[in-house]
Protein backbone atom coordinates (compact mmCIF):
# COMPACT_ATOMS: atom_id res chain seq x y z
CA UNK A 1 0.00 0.00 0.00
CA UNK A 2 1.21 3.50 -0.83
CA UNK A 3 0.14 6.31 1.51
CA UNK A 4 0.73 10.02 0.94
CA UNK A 5 0.93 12.44 3.85
CA UNK A 6 0.62 16.10 2.90
CA UNK A 7 1.88 18.03 5.90
CA UNK A 8 4.36 16.36 8.24
CA UNK A 9 3.80 17.90 11.64
CA UNK A 10 2.66 16.02 14.74
CA UNK A 11 -0.50 14.57 13.19
CA UNK A 12 0.89 13.93 9.71
CA UNK A 13 4.07 12.44 11.12
CA UNK A 14 2.11 10.18 13.46
CA UNK A 15 -0.05 9.01 10.55
CA UNK A 16 3.11 8.17 8.64
CA UNK A 17 4.63 6.23 11.54
CA UNK A 18 1.39 4.36 12.21
CA UNK A 19 0.84 3.57 8.52
CA UNK A 20 4.33 2.12 8.22
CA UNK A 21 4.01 0.04 11.37
CA UNK A 22 0.36 -1.03 11.20
CA UNK A 23 -0.43 -1.03 7.48
CA UNK A 24 2.96 -2.02 6.18
CA UNK A 25 2.66 1.00 3.91
CA UNK A 26 5.19 2.86 1.86
CA UNK A 27 4.74 6.47 2.97
CA UNK A 28 5.65 9.46 0.84
CA UNK A 29 5.38 12.91 2.34
CA UNK A 30 5.21 16.52 1.24
CA UNK A 31 5.46 19.75 3.19
CA UNK A 32 6.13 23.29 1.95
CA UNK A 33 8.70 23.62 4.75
CA UNK A 34 11.73 21.68 3.51
CA UNK A 35 13.25 21.56 6.99
CA UNK A 36 10.14 19.79 8.31
CA UNK A 37 10.25 17.42 5.37
CA UNK A 38 13.88 16.53 6.05
CA UNK A 39 13.08 16.06 9.74
CA UNK A 40 10.23 13.69 8.82
CA UNK A 41 12.57 11.54 6.76
CA UNK A 42 15.14 11.52 9.57
CA UNK A 43 12.49 10.56 12.12
CA UNK A 44 11.29 7.70 9.92
CA UNK A 45 7.80 9.20 9.67
CA UNK A 46 7.98 9.02 5.87
CA UNK A 47 10.01 6.84 3.54
CA UNK A 48 10.57 9.50 0.90
CA UNK A 49 9.95 13.19 0.31
CA UNK A 50 8.12 14.74 -2.64
CA UNK A 51 8.59 18.29 -3.88
CA UNK A 52 4.89 18.84 -4.54
CA UNK A 53 1.56 17.60 -3.20
CA UNK A 54 0.68 16.32 -6.66
CA UNK A 55 3.87 14.25 -6.92
CA UNK A 56 3.28 12.76 -3.48
CA UNK A 57 -0.31 11.87 -4.37
CA UNK A 58 0.45 10.10 -7.64
CA UNK A 59 -0.05 6.37 -7.21
CA UNK A 60 -1.17 6.66 -3.59
CA UNK A 61 -4.14 4.61 -2.42
CA UNK A 62 -4.70 6.88 0.58
CA UNK A 63 -3.88 10.57 0.83
CA UNK A 64 -4.01 12.34 4.20
CA UNK A 65 -4.06 16.15 4.07
CA UNK A 66 -2.64 17.37 7.38
CA UNK A 67 -2.35 21.14 7.06
CA UNK A 68 -3.96 24.22 8.63
CA UNK A 69 -7.69 24.46 7.92
CA UNK A 70 -7.37 27.36 5.46
CA UNK A 71 -4.93 25.38 3.29
CA UNK A 72 -6.94 22.16 3.14
CA UNK A 73 -9.24 22.84 0.16
CA UNK A 74 -6.35 23.68 -2.15
CA UNK A 75 -4.26 20.78 -0.85
CA UNK A 76 -7.10 18.29 -1.26
CA UNK A 77 -7.84 19.66 -4.72
CA UNK A 78 -4.23 19.08 -5.80
CA UNK A 79 -4.35 15.54 -4.42
CA UNK A 80 -7.61 14.75 -6.22
CA UNK A 81 -6.29 16.14 -9.49
CA UNK A 82 -3.18 13.98 -9.28
CA UNK A 83 -4.75 10.85 -7.81
CA UNK A 84 -6.22 7.92 -9.66
CA UNK A 85 -9.89 6.90 -9.74
CA UNK A 86 -9.49 4.52 -6.80
CA UNK A 87 -7.50 6.87 -4.59
CA UNK A 88 -9.07 8.07 -1.35
CA UNK A 89 -8.33 11.63 -0.24
CA UNK A 90 -9.10 12.72 3.31
CA UNK A 91 -8.08 15.47 5.71
CA UNK A 92 -7.56 15.84 9.45
CA UNK A 93 -8.99 19.34 9.90
CA UNK A 94 -10.78 20.37 13.09
CA UNK A 95 -13.69 21.87 11.14
CA UNK A 96 -15.55 20.11 8.39
CA UNK A 97 -18.25 22.25 6.76
CA UNK A 98 -15.98 24.32 4.51
CA UNK A 99 -13.76 21.49 3.26
CA UNK A 100 -16.74 19.22 2.61
CA UNK A 101 -18.59 21.99 0.77
CA UNK A 102 -15.53 22.54 -1.41
CA UNK A 103 -14.58 18.91 -2.11
CA UNK A 104 -17.58 16.76 -1.18
CA UNK A 105 -18.91 16.28 -4.70
CA UNK A 106 -15.88 14.19 -5.65
CA UNK A 107 -16.57 10.56 -4.74
CA UNK A 108 -12.92 10.11 -3.76
CA UNK A 109 -12.95 12.75 -1.01
CA UNK A 110 -14.10 11.93 2.53
CA UNK A 111 -13.52 14.47 5.27
CA UNK A 112 -11.97 13.34 8.53
CA UNK A 113 -10.93 14.53 11.97
CA UNK A 114 -8.97 12.42 14.47
CA UNK A 115 -9.53 13.50 18.07
CA UNK A 116 -5.89 13.09 18.95
CA UNK A 117 -3.03 15.41 19.69
CA UNK A 118 -0.63 16.58 22.37
CA UNK A 119 0.68 19.74 23.97
CA UNK A 120 3.85 19.24 21.97
CA UNK A 121 4.04 19.89 18.23
CA UNK A 122 6.25 18.96 15.32
CA UNK A 123 7.22 15.70 13.65
CA UNK A 124 9.91 15.14 16.26
CA UNK A 125 7.08 14.46 18.73
CA UNK A 126 5.12 12.17 16.39
CA UNK A 127 4.19 8.73 17.74
CA UNK A 128 2.87 5.61 15.99
CA UNK A 129 0.40 5.06 18.86
CA UNK A 130 -1.04 8.59 18.87
CA UNK A 131 -4.39 7.39 17.49
CA UNK A 132 -4.70 4.30 19.67
CA UNK A 133 -8.31 4.20 20.90
CA UNK A 134 -9.02 7.71 19.58
CA UNK A 135 -12.29 8.66 17.94
CA UNK A 136 -11.77 9.53 14.27
CA UNK A 137 -14.74 11.28 12.69
CA UNK A 138 -15.50 10.80 9.00
CA UNK A 139 -17.89 13.00 7.03
CA UNK A 140 -18.90 11.13 3.86
CA UNK A 141 -21.41 12.86 1.60
CA UNK A 142 -24.03 11.29 -0.64
CA UNK A 143 -21.45 11.48 -3.43
CA UNK A 144 -18.82 9.43 -1.60
CA UNK A 145 -17.98 6.11 -3.20
CA UNK A 146 -18.84 3.11 -1.05
CA UNK A 147 -15.58 1.39 -1.91
CA UNK A 148 -13.63 4.53 -1.03
CA UNK A 149 -15.37 4.92 2.31
CA UNK A 150 -14.89 1.26 3.24
CA UNK A 151 -11.19 1.39 2.43
CA UNK A 152 -10.65 4.54 4.46
CA UNK A 153 -12.66 3.27 7.41
CA UNK A 154 -10.73 0.00 7.51
CA UNK A 155 -7.40 1.80 7.26
CA UNK A 156 -8.24 4.14 10.12
CA UNK A 157 -9.34 1.22 12.28
CA UNK A 158 -6.06 -0.51 11.47
CA UNK A 159 -4.21 2.62 12.64
CA UNK A 160 -5.76 1.94 16.04
CA UNK A 161 -8.50 4.58 15.94
CA UNK A 162 -12.29 4.26 16.16
CA UNK A 163 -13.91 5.65 12.99
CA UNK A 164 -17.42 7.10 13.16
CA UNK A 165 -19.50 8.79 10.48
CA UNK A 166 -20.97 12.20 11.27
CA UNK A 167 -22.43 15.02 9.20
CA UNK A 168 -20.31 18.20 8.92
CA UNK A 169 -22.83 20.49 10.62
CA UNK A 170 -23.14 18.26 13.67
CA UNK A 171 -19.39 17.78 13.82
CA UNK A 172 -18.66 21.50 13.85
CA UNK A 173 -21.36 22.23 16.41
CA UNK A 174 -20.04 19.54 18.75
CA UNK A 175 -16.41 20.61 18.31
CA UNK A 176 -17.37 24.22 19.05
CA UNK A 177 -18.68 23.09 22.42
CA UNK A 178 -16.12 20.52 23.51
CA UNK A 179 -12.94 21.83 21.85
CA UNK A 180 -12.99 25.23 20.20
CA UNK A 181 -14.76 27.24 22.90
CA UNK A 182 -12.56 25.73 25.66
CA UNK A 183 -9.49 26.95 23.73
CA UNK A 184 -10.98 30.45 23.51
CA UNK A 185 -11.77 30.53 27.23
CA UNK A 186 -8.31 29.23 28.17
CA UNK A 187 -6.60 31.98 26.21
CA UNK A 188 -8.87 34.69 27.58
CA UNK A 189 -8.19 33.46 31.12
CA UNK A 190 -4.42 33.48 30.57
CA UNK A 191 -4.55 37.04 29.25
CA UNK A 192 -6.59 38.10 32.28
CA UNK A 193 -4.14 36.40 34.63
CA UNK A 194 -1.21 38.17 32.99
CA UNK A 195 -2.88 41.52 33.59
CA UNK A 196 -3.54 40.70 37.24
CA UNK A 197 -0.02 39.39 37.83
CA UNK A 198 1.56 42.48 36.33
CA UNK A 199 -0.57 44.76 38.52
CA UNK A 200 -0.68 42.94 41.87
CA UNK A 201 2.11 40.39 41.69
CA UNK A 202 3.06 40.67 45.36
CA UNK A 203 -0.49 40.05 46.57
CA UNK A 204 -1.48 37.16 44.34
CA UNK A 205 -0.98 33.61 45.60
CA UNK A 206 1.13 31.14 43.70
CA UNK A 207 -0.61 29.67 40.68
CA UNK A 208 -2.74 26.76 41.85
CA UNK A 209 -3.86 23.58 40.08
CA UNK A 210 -7.20 25.08 39.02
CA UNK A 211 -5.56 27.68 36.82
CA UNK A 212 -3.07 25.18 35.45
CA UNK A 213 -5.80 22.67 34.61
CA UNK A 214 -8.12 25.25 33.07
CA UNK A 215 -5.44 26.85 30.90
CA UNK A 216 -3.56 23.72 29.80
CA UNK A 217 -4.56 24.21 26.14
CA UNK A 218 -3.78 27.93 26.04
CA UNK A 219 -0.89 29.07 23.89
CA UNK A 220 -1.57 26.69 21.00
CA UNK A 221 -0.34 27.75 17.57
CA UNK A 222 -2.27 30.99 16.85
CA UNK A 223 -2.11 30.56 13.07
CA UNK A 224 -3.72 27.13 13.25
CA UNK A 225 -6.33 28.08 15.84
CA UNK A 226 -7.17 31.39 14.20
CA UNK A 227 -8.17 29.43 11.11
CA UNK A 228 -10.24 27.02 13.18
CA UNK A 229 -12.14 29.81 14.92
CA UNK A 230 -12.73 31.65 11.63
CA UNK A 231 -14.12 28.55 9.94
CA UNK A 232 -16.53 27.59 12.73
CA UNK A 233 -18.81 30.48 13.50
Amino acid sequence: MRVAVLGVGLIGGSIGLAAKRRLGAEVVGHDPDTAKLEAAVSAGAIDSAAETAATASQGAELVFCAAPVRDLPQLAGEALAAGGPEAVVTDVGSTKREIVAAMGEDERFIGGHPLAGAETAGVENARPDLFEGARWYLTPTAHAGGMHYDRLQRAIADLGARPQAIDPETHDRLMATVSHLPHVIANVLVNQAVEELSRDAERLPEVGPSLRDTTRVAGANPAIWGDIFASNR
